[in-house]
Formats: C-alpha cells, structure tokens, sequence
C-alpha cells in the first residue's frame, strides 16, 4: 500500500505562482517569546503529555479523558480507523473523498462502501442519501467537515442525522474536522453531538503548523483509552519537544492566527469574483475554508495543471486526485498579491486552452 497522492504532493516540481497550498501560511514560532528551555530538553518521552491534552480539551470544550494526541491528522485518522474496524467491517466513505482517508481503511482490510456528494448540490452532506448505502454490517462512516477538496460546510442538523443513521446500526463517524476552525468557533466541533462521533485535527491546515505533527482524536474516554494502547504499536509517544511548542503555540493561538481570517476572506471574494467572469467554469460561491473544487468544462485537467507548470511557473491540484477528473483544487493560503498572480495565471491558461 501507498498514497500516491502524497508522493505527487511531496515531490512535484515547484512553482512560484503554486495554487496547490492548502493551509495557510506558515508561521514562524521564533516570533513567539520562547527560549530553548521551554523546550523541556531533558531526553524523556512524557507518555499522553498532560499539559497538551488539557489545552487540547479547553480549546474544543470536551474532557481531558476525550483527546489522544497523534502525529498529524493523517496518523490521527488511521488510528481511529484501526481501532475502530477489523478486516472485512463495512466503511462508508464519502464522495469525492481525500485519497489518504481511502488509503487508510483499504490498508486495514476494510469493505469500502461511497455515499455522494453531490457537486450539482454544492457537495452537501446528505443524511437521505447516506441512508441508501448504510446497512446493519456499516461499521464506521467516514467524512470531512469542512468537506475536502470543496470546502462545503456539514450543519449541526444533518451530522446528528448521520449520528442516528449510525447508533441504529452500531456504527460510528469519524469526521476530519482539519479544516472546520477556518469557519466555525472550535467548541463547534461534531464531538459534542454524542459518543457516535469521533473527531480528528490539527495544528496544520488553518494555523501553519504543520512542521509540529500535532494532531489528535477526540472520542468517548473509552475509546480514546483503546487508542492510546493501539498508538503503542506505532508511534509509542510523541516528540516531547514537538510536545512543548504545541503547548505553546496554543498559550499564544491569537498570535498564531493573527491575519488569516482577513487573508482567506479577501482571496476567496477575490476568486469568486474571478469565477463569476468566466463560462468555462463551474464552483460554488467560496463563503469558509481554504480550499475550493472548481469543474472545468474543457474536460481532465491534468492538461490544464500540465500546462500551467510549463508555461505559466504556475500548479493546480487536478481533480483524478479527488476522484472527480474535471475538477481541480485551488487553495487560498498565499499572500494576496501572490494569489491574485497566480489566479491571473490561471485565467490565461484557461483561455490558451479554450
């Protein structure tokens, strides 16, 4: 098993104008008043570090006993999945889906099941729909919140629909909520609708940290307790001194999102304005996230990405990565200046392929 898709994402050859970027800009932790010795360098592990998991549990307004931390989202999500499916459960994953979230329950022998997303309905969750595929063997329901790649936001109505369409049956959900903290308040999280939910996120995505591999699963305290003994099989414990800045980016969250907000609201009116002039395209209005799954009428737009790289010093995220080969993926996270070059840059490449 591998993704290839995090192969492409690693090692694709840069650009300078790259609509790839799908987190805000990263932040530099040295503008912060630390010192190496709040680092705690003493060479230890400190197994389910406290002080992390409790500014975890404040900030998201759940239980210290609900948060298990992990290396990232990703290891967040696979180890959900591995403590919560065996070979052969059923798994219902949404559609279009992120590939790592596929990637993961095939590696552990999962019976893959898709419930839609439907682009012609701005990629809502739809409970009605979901309840088409569910079935008594439905082990775990898969999804992201906000949705990746489009960004589409799931209400409190219809997750707690999802909610009971998995307590009949004995399932759980499993939300990727990486992205939710670009648009709702963290106490918002699907966490708090009840102990069918199990909720993974970072520090990566919204607040450019992804160098510190800080993430974690919020769940019911005996299920977090069946996670920690399964993360002794993997990581064991955390890098302590990742630990540490962790806690301290979190003392000092307002720093670390400083002008974000400001960047992603005035690059997503700036696209929709430029969506809005063009026919060859097709996207919902952007209103939250950093990230948007535009449909292209000119067909796979591996040729639209191809040409941007060549020509252009430009990139896009084509769509076969998301399963849907007419759309691509843009983010929003750079410096205004450089998205609306990038966004120029793009316009050109459409009209050149026109």
């Amino acid at each position: 098993m591998r993704s290839d898709y995090m192969h492409w994402a690693k090692f694709k050859p840069p650009v300078r104008y790259s609509l790839t970027m799908s987190e805000v800009p990263h932040f530099r932790m040295d503008s912060l008043p630390i010192s190496i010795a709040d680092l705690d360098l003493d060479g230890a592990s400190h197994p389910r570090y406290a002080p992390l998991r409790q500014a975890i549990a404040r900030r998201y307004g759940v239980a210290v006993e609900q948060v298990v931390t992990a290396d990232g989202t990703s290891m967040a999500n696979f180890l959900a999945m591995a403590a919560l499916i065996a070979p052969g459960d059923e798994v219902l994953i949404e559609h279009p889906a992120y590939e790592l979230l596929l990637g993961a329950a095939s590696f552990l022998g999962a019976d893959i099941k898709r419930f839609e997303r439907n682009p012609a309905d701005a990629f809502r969750l739809d409970p009605a729909k979901l309840a088409q595929s569910i079935s008594e063997r439905t082990r775990l329901i898969v999804m992201t919140n906000l949705h990746n790649p489009s960004s589409a936001l799931a209400g409190e109505e219809d997750l707690s629909a999802v909610g009971k369409l998995a307590a009949d049956v004995g399932a759980r959900v499993l939300v990727d909520e990486v992205y939710l903290d670009s648009a709702l308040p963290p106490d918002q999280t699907a966490a708090r609708l009840g102990p069918e939910f199990v909720v993974t996120n970072s520090l990566t995505k919204v607040y450019g940290l992804s160098g510190l591999r800080c993430g974690w699963i919020l769940a019911e305290p005996e299920l977090a307790e069946r996670i920690w003994r399964l993360n002794d099989l993997f990581g064991v414990n955390q890098a302590h001194p990742a630990e540490r800045l962790a806690c301290v980016a979190l003392e000092h969250i307002d720093d670390v999102i400083g002008e974000n907000p400001e960047l992603l609201a005035r690059n997503r009116e700036y696209w929709n304005s430029f969506v809005q002039s063009r026919t060859d395209l097709e996207c919902m209005p952007s209103e939250q996230g950093i990230t948007a799954f535009p449909r292209w009428s000119g067909g796979n737009t591996e040729r639209l990405d191809a040409l941007l790289r060549e020509r252009y010093d430009a990139a896009v995220v084509p769509g076969r990565w998301f399963e849907l080969a007419e759309h691509f993926r843009v983010g929003f996270g750079l410096p205004a200046p450089d998205f609306e070059e990038a966004v120029s840059r793009l316009g050109a490449a459409l009209n050149e392929l026109r």
